[in-house]
């Protein structure tokens, strides 16, 4: 692989991004053809249901594709799903190489549709920016790999760390165009995840306004005693889930009622169990989970090991020792007890600081 492969990976994962708020549950994927040195066709995959990125690329392409070389984001898929397998497109198209930037993670396709490919006579070459395609599709692959979604908390803060006054009052502590950015966060994750008291407190709504887009995430409100009003913002223009440890029947009613999906998922404590909630995210297609909570749920989290990244908004401002901090982890007696975390991006936003970071494993 040269420098022209990488430049023409780099347009296809640019196309696959396209998607980052529309592909779920599905990848984000694009495909570029070339043949000698020229565009003949290029595709994303935008939603599910719809043509995958190699067919919108052929199709563009007409019936010059013989001998020309497909850049895909994403390895091919070699099944029949809602859409006819892009492998046989390819090859009935006469592409005489495909590069993929990564295997697909999906045990229906994993490694099937290269070596259909290659069993076609077609040259494949795989891994070349293969990083930065995984990065884009972190939450499918995780979902793939493990059963479970990648689990992203926002959390707004001080600089000194604190959430809300000791009273509650929280709003607002980071400025306008932070909480925009947050809309994008939202708008590409799969479900806001949060707990009843946040929408007891603030009736939050937890959708996406500030920015256009055709689809909304899927509400998730972890409530154990079914404390939440059918009546709550939360239940207004979206598909809410509300998981509850309380298999109370007239209350569930009443909240199917109102629109909402109940999940009854007890854990021995008699609270709202966490990791099957988050497998029972991902059972049903949600590739990342953006946590919008408490400092109670976000400590609960983080103490399961369950957050994979959080995104930490932190306000120019001091709010002092007595105001609410951002995780409730309990009193640690050993630093081996802390939650250590790797940094991805620091820029600022508005007049805040955004740090992205993940959470370190095991």
């Amino acid at each position: 692989m040269n420098a022209a492969d990488s430049q023409w990976m780099a347009q296809a994962l640019h196309l696959a991004e396209r998607g980052l708020f529309t592909a779920t549950p599905n990848p984000r994927v694009g495909c570029v053809l070339v043949k000698e040195g020229a565009v003949l066709g290029e595709g994303w995959h935008e939603r599910t249901g719809e043509s995958h990125a190699e067919p919108l690329a052929l199709r563009m392409a007409g019936d010059k594709t013989h001998g020309a070389t497909a850049y895909v984001t994403l390895e091919p898929c070699s099944h029949q799903g809602r859409t006819p397998p892009c492998a046989d497109a390819l090859i009935a198209a006469g592409v005489a190489r495909v590069v993929v930037a990564m295997q697909d993670p999906n045990p229906l396709v994993s490694g099937q549709g290269i070596a259909k490919l290659r069993a076609a006579g077609i040259e494949v070459e795989c891994g070349l920016m293969e990083a930065e395609a995984s990065t884009l599709n972190i939450g499918f692959v995780k979902r793939m790999t493990l059963g479970l979604p990648w689990v992203r908390s926002k959390i707004a803060a001080s600089l000194d760390g604190r959430t809300a006054l000791a009273n509650g009052e929280s709003q607002w502590i980071t400025s306008e165009a932070a909480r925009r950015d947050v809309h994008e966060w939202r708008a590409r994750s799969c479900a806001v995840m949060t707990g009843v008291d946040t929408v007891l407190k603030d009736d939050a709504q937890l959708s996406v306004r500030h920015i256009t887009t055709t689809r909304q995430p899927l509400r998730v409100v972890l409530d154990s005693h079914l404390r939440i009003s059918s009546n709550a913002k939360i239940f207004h223009g979206g598909q809410v889930l509300v998981v509850t440890a309380a298999a109370d029947l007239k209350k569930i009613a009443v909240l199917e009622q109102a629109g909402a999906k109940v999940a009854v998922l007890a854990d021995e404590s008699g609270r709202v169990d966490l990791l099957a909630t988050l497998r029972h995210l991902a059972a049903i297609g949600c590739n990342e989970v953006l946590v919008e909570a408490g400092s109670t749920l976000n400590g609960a989290l983080l103490k399961a090991g369950l957050v994979d990244e959080l995104v930490l908004y932190f306000a120019p401002q001091l709010l002092g020792d007595m105001a609410r901090g951002m995780a409730q982890l309990g009193e640690l007696d050993e630093l081996e007890q802390r939650v250590e975390l790797t940094w991805q991006d620091v820029r600022q936003v508005g007049n805040d600081l955004r740090m992205l970071v993940k959470v370190k494993k095991g």
